[in-house]
């Protein structure tokens, strides 16, 4: 008979975050088969161009600073510090930095069709493929602020 081995925790914390002056991160800093835990800082802009997950439920989660919210009718949400956002597979968005400083979220997500990550299923309005790395997401250059970081 097999022994079960149980499942242990995983503990992250943002401290390690370098600050920008420029560009974004994006930073898994945890991750199951089901659920990924992401760190993003944006010195300015954010994801630029409407688009959605179709098979995966995520969330952000406004750390510092301030993050504008678009749907797919121009409708906006101005998310402050300690406020955050569910997103559906299949809803469109787009969000970026409105306010003063780095934009600091965490980002939870959850694939809902159960199978593997894959990646591939972020498509733009018109149903075309949009990966993250896409020119209209303007992710230009990472420049960290050199020994400042986040909470630390």
């Amino acid at each position: 008979m097999a022994t079960k081995v149980a499942p242990k925790a995983q503990f992250f914390d943002l401290k390690a975050q370098e600050l920008l002056s420029e560009g974004r991160t994006t930073d898994v800093i945890a991750h199951t088969d089901a659920l990924t835990v992401t760190a993003k800082l944006y010195a300015e802009g954010g994801e630029n161009a409407l688009h959605t997950h179709t098979k995966q439920d995520h969330g952000f989660f406004v750390v510092s600073g301030e993050a504008t919210f678009f749907d797919e009718h121009g409708q906006t949400t101005v998310l402050g510090p300690y406020q955050g956002i569910l997103l559906p597979a299949g809803c469109y968005y787009w969000f970026q930095s409105t306010g003063e400083g780095n934009l600091v979220m965490l980002r939870f997500a959850g694939e809902t069709d159960g199978g593997p990550k894959t990646g591939d299923d972020r498509i733009d309005y018109a149903g075309q493929p949009f990966p993250g790395d896409h020119p209209g997401n303007k992710r230009g250059n990472r420049v960290p602020i050199p020994g400042v970081f986040f909470g630390g």
